[in-house]
């Protein structure tokens, strides 16, 4: 590993969904001669762009980004994947002379970028397609059923019905005959030398007009349309990469079980309700830097990341 004493600080944009996160990485990308590293669980599946809210065609040809649509719509990602490949990037950024900004707010991602991942055995191929199978035959509430029974700490903490969730925790218990939570470690986290961690901030009420705006913006620039047409292309619907707001309603309305106005509602209040997560798991941490995009703009906020 390179030492980080010869590099610039590598700096986190982190903050809830909807809070000018890439905008701001993108001019400050310009200011320090830095690329961007994604740090989001979905942007780096090919083919969903709209729902995932990756950087437009401009951001991406004014500042080079990493991890985005960087694997096929079949595949399956993991935070352990994830930091195998951030590591990749971060040393061949920093390789090249360039500043290293993580622009992102998947919290478990966020987490592997500062803190080593927990030794985990690797997810077993027969185990896992096993637990799918009897996910399609008998339901994923009874393999939930089954994850409450072994590891009732991990289902407790589980937002919802998380397929790819359920059958990893699972996998783990039949390798080890032990829960998936007993591999988390309590250690406090700290910031390691080197990194800076900055998080967007907005009042709730502009934060939920601002999730309002995008989730319209979704709508009419054809999120619907996208997600019809990889259907029609015969993707499954219990695709990772579908387990994402807009997409998992968009796909309830196209299969008849919404209206397109209960839709737009449905996705606005799970992008409420996620956002709301986000900022309790960062609020967490003591060492991030809240900066408050209320009261100062963009250009003073990046301003104030320089000389920190």
């Amino acid at each position: 590993m390179q030492n980080k004493e010869q590099h610039q600080p590598r700096i986190i944009i982190a903050g809830p969904t909807a809070s000018g996160k890439s905008s701001l990485a993108v001019e400050l990308a310009q200011k320090t001669d830095g690329e961007i590293i994604s740090v989001d669980s979905r942007q780096c599946f090919k083919q969903i762009d709209i729902g995932t809210a990756k950087p437009t065609r401009d951001q991406l040809a004014l500042v080079p980004h990493h991890n985005i649509s960087v694997l096929e719509l079949t595949e399956e990602d993991s935070v352990a994947d994830f930091k195998k490949r951030s590591d990749q990037y971060t040393a061949d950024i920093e390789e090249r002379g360039k500043a290293v900004i993580y622009c992102g707010g998947s919290t478990l991602h966020l987490q592997s970028l500062i803190q080593p991942l927990d030794d985990i055995p690797e997810a077993d191929p027969a185990n896992i397609e096993m637990l799918n199978q009897t996910a399609e035959e008998k339901g994923l509430d009874f393999l939930f059923d089954q994850l409450k029974n072994v590891d009732a700490e991990y289902a407790q903490k589980m937002d919802g019905l998380n397929r790819q969730r359920i059958i990893r925790a699972l996998d783990v218990w039949h390798q080890t005959g032990n829960p998936f939570s007993s591999f988390h470690s309590d250690d406090p986290i700290t910031l390691p030398e080197g990194y800076r961690f900055f998080a967007l901030h907005h009042p709730r009420k502009v934060l939920h007009e601002r999730i309002a705006q995008r989730t319209e913006k979704m709508i009419e620039e054809g999120l619907v349309d996208e997600t019809k047409k990889l259907l029609e292309e015969g993707y499954r619907r219990d695709l990772q990469a579908f387990n994402t707001v807009g997409y998992k309603q968009a796909i309830q309305f196209l299969d008849g079980e919404l209206a397109k106005e209960q839709m737009i509602k449905d996705i606005k209040t799970a992008t409420r309700r996620y956002a709301k997560r986000q900022i309790t798991w960062l609020r967490r941490w003591p060492f991030v830097e809240w900066i408050d995009m209320n009261e100062i703009s963009e250009k003073e906020a990046i301003k104030k990341i320089l000389v920190a």
